[in-house]
């Protein structure tokens, strides 16, 4: 028996896969309970135009989220953080602060997509946000001492301010 499935079944198919089974497990469990549809044409054309509309709705989900991957690969993040005089950072630098100084610069993203190393000293490093499960964007991001200025002034700019 040619059936459809609507839901995952382990040890049998995914979603929307077009499988043979028996005829009484179609039949007698697989049907009643939903998990699944005799494949008539009628049914396969159905779940042909569904497809091909999942597809075009998953291509712009993946564009809109290179475009997002985009402008992430252009931000560069300064934190500032408590250090020790050896240059140590007190704790460490995670994913939460990577995600509240985006959030600043108008950035909505989860700090749960944000994966950084260990950051417990001072310096440059970067972070990686999952986007999409196919798009990735590299983040970098600057460490410095709380009360450090970000940007170095040049002497001349020093005297006039």
């Amino acid at each position: 028996m040619e059936i459809i499935l609507k839901e995952d079944i382990i040890g049998l198919g995914y979603k929307n896969d077009i499988v043979n089974v028996k005829s009484g497990y179609g039949r007698n469990y697989l049907i009643p309970y939903g998990k699944a549809v005799i494949a008539s044409e009628s049914a396969k054309k159905e779940l042909a135009e569904i497809l091909k509309q999942k597809a075009v709705k998953l291509a712009k989900i993946k564009a809109d989220a290179e475009a997002l991957a985009e402008k992430l690969n252009a931000v560069s993040l300064t934190i500032a953080t408590k250090v020790s005089t050896s240059g140590n950072i007190y704790g460490s630098v995670n994913s939460l602060q990577i995600a509240d100084e985006l959030q600043k610069l108008g950035f909505d993203i989860d700090r749960k997509l944000i994966q950084v190393k260990d950051v417990k000293t001072v310096g440059d490093y970067v972070a990686t946000v999952k986007v999409h499960k196919e798009v990735s964007a590299q983040i970098a991001f600057t460490v410095i001492e709380e009360g450090a200025p970000a940007v170095e002034e040049t002497p001349a700019e020093a005297t006039e301010a």
